[in-house]
């Protein structure tokens, strides 16, 4: 029984490219600790890497490189599109670093008459040509490898504009743990982001859902939007919408038709 359980979370692994290990136990009749059990196991063996309530795949091997990437800026794009949906005309945003984000600028209306502030080079260079758009760009320092302005002066830059709306990187997304990062300075500036901003954003896909980042930036109790992608399942949903997060989820379009319209 052992096996065949462990093959049924392989093949779900490569079907879904993520498993959770709440609905694993309630799918297969077991508990949790069980399915725990078993992907501690499958980590071992190298077939899988834990994360935060569930497992990836360890490795997407068979996939060639230059079509995963354009995958993920598939799925980047489609976030973007229900991001940007939620900046009413008018409004002044924040938009943070980070790929995902750089598509929520894109696909900003051309015709909403908003003020986005950034410290992303990334973001600035998408939407440097659109004169519709009114630009501020943060000062500091350049982290060369998260394309972000950091810092002091960043700080103090942030924490003088007050912003209707701020989009958030992230590198993890837990329920009860909020959003979090790997870069502690990175951290500091987003929380002075998200304190500065009337609401908070954050635009993931799966992989970041369920994880976990040392450095604590939102908490899960303090009322974000979560933008997820539509393969976000229902007790994974539920589970944030618990904790008071509003969760909205991108339609499952092609990037194509985003392009389209």
């Amino acid at each position: 029984m052992l096996g065949e359980r462990q093959s049924l979370i392989k093949g779900r692994l490569s079907a879904r490219g993520r498993v959770i290990a709440a609905e694993l136990a309630q799918e297969l009749g077991v508990s949790e600790d069980t399915i725990r059990r078993d992907l501690r196991e499958m980590a071992a063996a190298g077939l899988c890497r834990r994360v935060y309530g569930g497992a990836l795949p360890i490795s997407p091997g068979s996939v060639p490189t230059v079509k995963l990437h354009t995958s993920l800026a598939n799925r980047n794009a489609i976030l973007g599109m229900a991001a940007a949906k939620l900046v009413p005309p008018g409004s002044t945003i924040f938009v943070d670093a980070g790929s995902t984000n750089a598509a929520v600028a894109m696909a900003l209306s051309n015709d909403n008459n908003i003020t986005v502030v950034t410290n992303s080079i990334v973001v600035v260079g998408a939407i440097a040509d659109r004169s519709n758009i009114e630009v501020i760009v943060i000062g500091g320092r350049l982290d060369q490898r998260s394309g972000a302005i950091l810092g002091g002066r960043a700080i103090r830059d942030v924490e003088s504009i007050h912003t209707d709306i701020c989009f958030l990187g992230a590198c993890g997304v837990d329920a009860e743990a909020g959003i979090t990062a790997f870069s502690f300075e990175e951290a500091e500036m987003m929380r002075a982001v998200a304190r500065a901003s009337r609401s908070i954003v954050v635009a993931a896909t799966l992989e970041k859902l369920g994880t976990t980042a040392p450095f604590a930036v939102v908490g899960g109790d303090e009322g974000y939007t979560l933008v997820a992608e539509h393969g976000l399942g229902v007790q994974e949903a539920a589970a944030f919408e618990r904790c008071g997060v509003h969760v909205v989820r991108a339609s499952a379009m092609k990037v194509e038709t985003i392009q389209a319209t």
